[in-house]
């Protein structure tokens, strides 16, 4: 099974490319099968991590960057893959 990790934050106002690298910059830990960053109006930065993992397996994730970076906390998801269309 393919379980996708969700990760988005929101920097303060004017930070957008210091969490943008922030992010980037931070390791996961282990090896998922891809990784991909976004960004968005808002100084919002979304990560996704792709595992070959059961859906409740423990997994790493990104943390909290400092709380000085961002406006709230991070929210994740975690999603089961159905493939592609």
């Amino acid at each position: 099974m393919t379980v996708a990790l969700m990760w988005e934050a929101r920097a303060v106002e004017g930070r957008g490319a210091e969490l943008l690298a922030w992010a980037r910059g931070r390791e996961v830990g282990g090896e998922p099968l891809r990784r991909e960053v976004f960004r968005a109006p808002g100084d919002r930065v979304l990560v996704i991590t792709w595992w070959d993992a059961a859906f409740d397996a423990e997994l790493p994730e990104l943390p909290e960057p400092a709380g000085e970076l961002v406006t709230r906390a991070v929210h994740r998801w975690r999603f089961e893959s159905l493939g592609e269309d």
